[in-house]
């Protein structure tokens, strides 16, 4: 198998969640012979980990996920220099000086997003928009369907992670972000984390 069917399937991980060989090879277009070759490279790479989950019947089920190691390798935007900027600007300006820088980027996001979002009609247009524009920025973002009228705005990613753990200001800051620019008829409530060890960060939407 390619480095690129090797990139897929570890973006498939990333994106889709832990899953088995066969599973993974019919959304690859691959044969599962050939995924599960590929897994055991990676494996032996310390890029995936697997688990074995018993049924009530025949064998124990094989899921595979990306080791901590194989999350890695998808980018946490120049992390130890955010990082090191927040510890200083802290140390210079203080808490009211974060929250200020916080503050403005927000801003500038809301700006942003609010223009990508300006035809769209409905709650669904607006997440896809939304999706559209954090996968830009680099957190693998997907709208997902949630009973009758609601959704699940997935990020499978998050693109400054590192700076999040250090100042959870961000995290905050991005659902009252999300909430603000979907508007007031909506709910927006964060029901997966990935700082408290969830796989992804995950945002229930519901109409009021």
């Amino acid at each position: 198998m390619s480095d690129r069917t090797k990139d897929r399937l570890m973006y498939a991980l990333k994106s889709r969640g832990p899953n088995t060989a066969a599973t993974m090879a019919k959304h690859l277009g691959v044969t599962a012979v050939a995924v599960r070759q590929h897994l055991d490279a990676l494996l032996e790479a310390d890029l995936v980990e697997f688990e074995d989950l018993k049924g009530t019947v025949g064998r124990p089920r094989r899921t595979w996920r990306l080791s901590e190691t194989g999350n890695r390798k998808f980018p946490d935007n120049h992390s130890g220099v955010l990082v090191d900027l927040l510890g200083n600007i802290k140390d210079l300006y203080g808490d009211d000086g974060l929250q200020r820088l916080i503050d403005a980027r927000a801003d500038q996001s809301r700006k942003s997003y609010l223009t990508a979002m300006k035809s769209a009609k409905t709650l669904s247009d607006k997440l896809h928009c939304l999706a559209e524009q954090r996968s830009e920025e680099g957190y693998m973002a997907e709208v997902l369907k949630d009973g009758e009228n609601g959704y699940l705005f997935a990020e499978n990613h998050c693109s400054i992670c590192a700076a999040a753990r250090s100042c959870q200001h961000f995290c905050r800051s991005e659902l009252d972000l999300f909430q603000e620019v979907l508007g007031d008829d909506v709910r927006v409530e964060r029901v997966e984390h990935i700082l408290k060890g969830d796989r992804r960060c995950l945002y229930k939407v519901s109409p009021n």
